[in-house]
């Protein structure tokens, strides 16, 4: 039980205390490959057994499969010792399974046909189901899902869901938080220029930023970031080892985001891989304990499919790691001069 944690109260509503290291549980919704529920469930098991209180999951993440895994494993848990995130901007419909959404994707997951919708009544909708599935009275952290390119394919796509979020969702979650039914809420997103958007536009507590400040991506310094700060804005860091390469190092076939890596970040990662070395240090480590050292991220949230996975992000949020280590990458120029 000696994990870090953070608490972030920007309202001074209470605001929720996350452990430095959350789980990410898409991998739960049988993400690439289908796993048994018995060893979804000892994944769990074990996770908490070590101390990890802040689950994050989603209605996408094995078409409900994830929520629905969540709901025994969560069940008489007292309801505070925990912190719980979901997420808005699909509805699931029930379809005919060889309709289903996710083939490839998603393996041995109901047959559900996804809708994107961030209206106000998309979002009311949502959280009920999310409720049901879950098997529990009130989500702590809502996030508004995928509000990115890389998702809706266009810029001109992403700002007609943008405006729809903000002329319906968003008053949606304002009003939730309102009444107190969540503590905070967000967007989760796969790019920090949309966070950054939204920030400037509404008034929000939490974002959830997969793979876009890592070890080897830094941009999000540049503005996103400071605006964060300035507004004691929460981060919640997703893909901290961009979908695999920096917890693999640069072997052949390493992913990175979602696709095999291209040679020049394979370079870029073994020169990372290579001071790391020089410390003693797994890459791993290193790229697990990067984000938190940023004032504003308060967690890391890491996908795990074995408990095996699980055993090693345990290992790295409690590693040793030099300051040498990260002098050493910037005057190297692996990483920005500004990263705290």
């Amino acid at each position: 039980m000696g994990l870090q944690t953070r608490h972030w109260d920007r309202l001074g509503n209470g605001g929720v205390t996350v452990t430095g290291l959350g789980f990410g549980t898409a991998p739960l919704g049988n993400l690439y490959r289908a796993i048994p529920d018995r060893d979804a469930q000892e994944i769990l098991a074990a996770s908490w057994h070590a101390g990890v209180r802040y689950f994050d999951t989603a209605p996408l993440y094995g078409l409900g499969l994830s929520e629905t895994r969540l709901n025994p494993f969560l069940r008489g848990k007292d309801r505070d010792s925990y912190v719980l995130s979901t997420k808005i901007g699909r509805i699931l419909a029930a379809t005919r399974p060889e309709d289903r959404d996710g083939f490839g994707k998603w393996f041995d997951v109901p047959a559900r046909r996804e809708i994107y919708d961030y209206t106000y009544d998309g979002v009311m909708r949502s959280i009920e189901f999310s409720l049901e599935r879950l098997g529990i009275d009130r989500i702590d952290i809502l996030f508004a899902h995928d509000l990115d390119i890389f998702n809706h394919g266009t810029r001109d796509a992403l700002d007609a869901k943008l405006n729809e979020f903000m002329d319906g969702g968003y008053k949606a979650l304002l009003s939730l938080r309102d009444q107190g039914t969540i503590k905070a809420f967000g967007a989760g997103v796969n790019e920090w220029q949309p966070c950054q958007w939204m920030a400037e536009r509404g008034d929000f507590d939490i974002f959830l930023l997969a793979g876009r400040y890592t070890l080897l991506e830094q941009e999000a310094l540049t503005s996103f970031l400071p605006l964060c700060e300035t507004r004691s804005i929460g981060v919640v860091i997703g893909g901290a080892y961009n979908s695999g390469i920096l917890a693999t190092g640069a072997k052949p076939g390493a992913f990175y985001n979602y696709d095999p890596a291209p040679e020049d970040v394979l370079a870029r990662v073994r020169a990372i891989q290579d001071i790391c070395d020089r410390h003693g240090v797994r890459l791993v480590d290193a790229a697990f304990q990067f984000p938190l050292r940023h004032p504003s991220v308060i967690s890391v949230i890491p996908g795990g499919q074995g408990v095996s996975e699980m055993e090693s992000n345990l290992k790295a949020e409690s590693a040793d790691i030099p300051e040498a280590l990260w002098t050493d990458l910037k005057s190297e120029g692996l990483v920005r001069e500004d990263a705290p």
